[in-house]
Order: structure tokens, then C-alpha cells, then sequence
């Protein structure tokens, strides 16, 4: 027979419908068609789980321990029955939030995929910056930062990557320090964590989504510009554009976004 110990354990005896009692040391618990009531004390609960369903009982508020109760389908006698019931439960739980911390992660694999993603509204009044270069446009990013959707997106695939939080979370944009900050402090920033973590960047993929204006143009300064950043070879580095065909804001100007891949190769 097996039994369940408990460090504070729960002592159960049985009693009819209509003559539960409440006092000081009587714990009250109702059921249209039978009851459990409880008392603290020592004990090794002998009763059978098989014969119980599971029924949480609303309790009055208390500091002590919480209980739930397992209440039977139908009237239950006073003979005990030989399999453990448990029940026990932790008093004044607190759940504490910890802030976001990046660490070198504890795993150690000989390969790391990343995926980042980023969205940015075009509004006019504000630059275009992608990849750390100027583009000639009539409307840029409104972002906390510079707004580059590109470094922004290759930034969090290596956090991805490397199993660390976001980039909201590591340069959060509630800190003023950040405001109209270049992401290229973010790009340094991933790619120390990266080497901190002895881990190099084996190849990025990036595909960049604009209704306007047209980037071909300007692909290779920005492949070039994000080569540097990152400290690797171009050869490793794609970058693609596309239009959303005139679909939602993508397409109608109103916004720009940015997917990308990495692979991280151990050192």
C-alpha cells in the first residue's frame, strides 16, 4: 500500500450532507450529495482516489494552507478505503517576475538557427534607414530608435538564436537612453553576445518586404554596409526585397517589414 506524506498533512472524516459543523476546529465543506470535512493534525491519508472526481471547494480566505478538496459522486460511508487521496498545496504563493537577463546559453550545440521578424510604420517626417543606410524617400520609420527594420530583425534572430530574450526586452523602448539610437549599438551589442558565447555566423538570409521605394538599387551597399556590422564575409550574407502587392499597409506604403534567418556555427 502506498501513502502519501506530506510535511503538514490533512486529517478527512466524513460526514452527512446536513450535519457538517463549523468551529474551531472544523473546516465546513458542502456538496448536494456528500462532504469532506477537514481538520489540521498529522496523518497518512489512507482514502481510495479512484472513488473521488476532482471538485476545487471555494474557501474562505485564510493564511494557512490551501486545500483542495475531491468530493464523491455519491454518498460515501465511514469506512476508509485503502489507496491515497492527496491534497495539499502551498500557502501565499507569490509570483515574482524576474527581469530579462542575456546569458551565455548553457547547451552547447555545434549549430544555431535564428529567426527575426520586425514591423515598422512609414510615416513622413522621419528617415529611412536600412541596414544603417539612408534611403531617398518621402516617408520613414517611426520607431523609438532610428527604426532600421532590417538590423532590428537580424538583431533578434541572433538572440533568437543563442536562445536569449528579444531585443524589446534587452533595449527596451522605455528607456530613454535608446531614443533615436542607431541600431548598429544593437548589431555590436548581438554580435559580442554571439562571440561571448563562441559562436560565429555561418550565413543570414533576409528578406525585405516595401511597397516603395524600389531597393535594387541600393541591395549591395546595404549587403555590404551589414557584412561590415557583422564582421563576415559578404559571401555569407543574402539580402532579398520584395512588394506586398499592394496589399494591407504593406503594400500601400503605410508600413515596411523584415524577416530574417541565421545560422550560427560553433567556434
Amino acid at each position: 500500500m502506498q501513502h502519501v506524506r506530506a510535511a503538514c498533512t490533512i486529517t478527512y472524516r466524513i460526514l452527512p450532507p446536513k450535519k457538517l459543523l463549523h468551529n474551531s476546529k472544523t473546516l465546513s465543506l458542502t456538496h448536494k450529495q456528500g462532504a469532506m470535512a477537514t481538520s489540521s493534525s498529522c496523518f497518512t491519508s489512507p482514502l481510495n482516489s479512484g472513488i473521488f472526481s476532482k471538485h476545487q471547494t471555494n474557501l474562505p480566505p485564510s493564511s494557512s494552507a490551501l486545500v483542495t478538496c475531491f468530493t464523491r459522486r455519491s454518498p460515501i460511508s465511514l469506512r476508509s478505503v485503502p489507496r491515497p487521496v492527496v491534497v495539499a498545496a502551498a500557502a501565499n504563493a507569490v509570483e515574482v517576475e524576474k527581469p530579462a537577463v542575456a546569458k551565455t546559453p548553457s547547451k552547447v550545440l555545434p549549430f544555431r538557427v535564428g529567426h527575426g521578424f520586425d514591423l515598422h510604420r512609414l510615416e513622413p517626417g522621419y528617415p529611412l534607414i536600412i541596414g544603417g543606410i539612408d534611403i531617398p524617400h518621402e516617408r520613414g520609420c517611426e520607431a523609438h530608435s532610428d527604426g532600421d527594420v532590417l538590423l532590428h530583425c537580424v538583431v533578434d534572430a541572433i538572440l533568437g538564436a543563442l536562445g536569449l530574450p528579444d531585443i524589446g526586452q534587452i533595449f527596451p523602448d522605455s528607456d530613454p537612453k535608446w531614443k533615436g539610437a542607431a541600431s548598429s549599438v544593437f548589431i555590436k551589442e548581438a554580435v559580442r553576445l554571439m562571440d561571448e558565447a563562441g559562436y560565429e555566423l555561418g550565413n543570414l538570409d533576409a528578406t525585405l518586404i516595401l511597397q516603395r521605394p524600389k531597393l535594387s538599387p541600393h541591395k549591395e551597399t546595404i549587403r555590404d554596409n551589414l557584412s561590415l556590422l557583422l564582421g563576415a564575409d559578404p559571401s555569407v550574407v543574402n539580402l532579398k526585397a520584395k512588394t506586398h502587392e499592394k496589399v494591407d499597409s504593406l503594400g500601400e506604403n503605410r508600413s515596411i517589414a523584415a524577416h530574417t534567418v541565421v545560422l550560427l556555427m560553433k567556434k
